[in-house]
């Protein structure tokens, strides 16, 4: 068995990082709404909102806001408006 040096281990993990492991639908469309809002730290956060309520009105939300000028924040703009849906019962 050859040894393997920790920095040829590191190299290898951070590759493998870089792959996807997206098994459901959902977990595809919370990635592609953090795309769409420029907002990958969060992609974990759109990931489970995609998972509990209809990602496809969020996807729509999340479009609309990109679409929009102005905004500096999109992500937390549309964290701002999903909560007001939400309250309005439109999710």
């Amino acid at each position: 068995m050859k040894k393997v040096s920790q920095d040829d281990y590191l190299a290898v993990l951070q590759e493998r990082e870089k792959e996807s492991r997206v098994y459901q639908p959902f977990q595809q469309a919370g990635l592609d709404i953090a795309e769409i809002l420029g907002d990958a730290k969060h992609r974990a956060l759109y990931i489970k909102l995609a998972k509990e309520y209809d990602f496809r009105a969020l996807f729509r939300l999340a479009k609309d806001i990109a679409e929009r000028e102005g905004i500096k924040n999109k992500g937390a703009y549309f964290t701002k408006l999903f909560n007001i849906m939400l309250k309005e019962k439109k999710f």
